[in-house]
């Protein structure tokens, strides 16, 4: 007797949730290396990346998003754009309600946002499951069954997730792949993200420079490449990568937080960021650190464009 084999399913998910939901440290868990800046800052993610998960029997594409959030800046605003851009494209809505935080109004107002892509199937995923003990994790479930039925969702599954312990990344995986419409590999196998060098880079930039500053800072910070690229006459075995890159804040006065006593600050987030570029690329890097001015740049239209956004 044959068995038919199972069909191939390819598509796309997005993970979306409050900032500092444990979307990105999910995106990474499930891709199995680090794509996607994570920090302890919320609103880290300030774009949709892409993260790609093989498997014998699917293809499955992560889509990563900023956290949906009350803006308060022009910044806030294209970041919000881009987060409901992104729902009505996916195969998969998985909503991220950590564990450790009581559902509340922002999870309210996200949830009710979701129910209006009618169509796309969604996944409820208790985040930070190692944070909580099995009575307040059953607990937690209940209220995402409630919350879904208040906002009109069924949800296809409620799954308790942790990222930073594994705990049932695999079953996430298997839920999302569920949902997906049968089709075709639609990137390379080995690809695992279709992020850019330079904007992974300038991400990892980022993230060295936004650990450890005060809180003032986080959402000031910007990075952008200036150049990007094999050092010219280097022996083949013994390549060296060289970035010149600029971090830009909004004000002079932050300028001392980020550089640092006798420049100290800023050697550690080259020496951070070169360690992660390295980790990422495969290659020894040559880092050229510039911290430059662009006045209130989350509120200026021309500022946001130079940047990127």
């Amino acid at each position: 007797m044959s068995s038919t084999p199972e069909p191939f399913k390819s598509g796309f998910a997005c993970f979306v949730g409050r900032p500092n939901a444990g979307k990105s440290t999910l995106t990474n868990a499930l891709v199995g290396r680090k794509i996607v800046i994570t920090s302890s800052k919320p609103q880290t993610t300030r774009h949709a990346v892409r993260g790609i998960v093989h498997r014998p029997d699917a293809q499955l594409v992560l889509v990563d998003t900023p956290g949906l959030h009350k803006p308060r800046t022009l910044l806030g605003e294209r970041l919000n754009d881009l987060v409901k851009t992104t729902w009505a494209e996916v195969d998969v809505i998985a909503v991220c309600l950590p564990a450790s935080d009581k559902i509340g109004p922002g999870d309210r107002f996200l949830v009710s946002e979701a129910a209006k892509v009618a169509k796309t199937p969604k996944v409820a995923l208790a985040t930070k499951a190692d944070l909580v003990e099995p009575d307040r994790m059953v607990e937690h479930l209940a209220e995402i069954a409630a919350l879904g039925e208040s906002a009109g969702i069924e949800w296809a599954s409620i799954v308790p997730v942790s990222a930073t312990s594994g705990f049932q990344v695999d079953v996430v995986a298997d839920e999302l792949v569920k949902l997906l419409p049968e089709g075709f590999a639609l990137y390379p196998d080995g690809d695992i993200t279709d992020e850019p060098e330079e904007t992974l880079v300038a991400e990892l930039i980022r993230e060295a420079a936004l650990e450890g500053v005060r809180d003032e800072l986080p959402h000031s910070i910007a990075v952008t490449i200036d150049e990007m690229g094999l050092r010219e006459g280097r022996p083949e075995d013994k390549p060296l990568l060289d970035v010149y890159a600029n971090i830009f804040l909004e004000r002079d006065s932050q300028k001392g937080i980020v550089i640092g006593h006798k420049g100290a600050r800023l050697r550690e987030v080259g020496a951070a960021a070169r360690r992660q570029i390295e980790a990422l690329l495969g290659t020894p890097v040559y880092l050229d650190l510039h911290v430059k001015i662009a006045k209130n740049w989350q509120t200026d239209a021309k500022h946001l464009r130079k940047l990127g956004f």
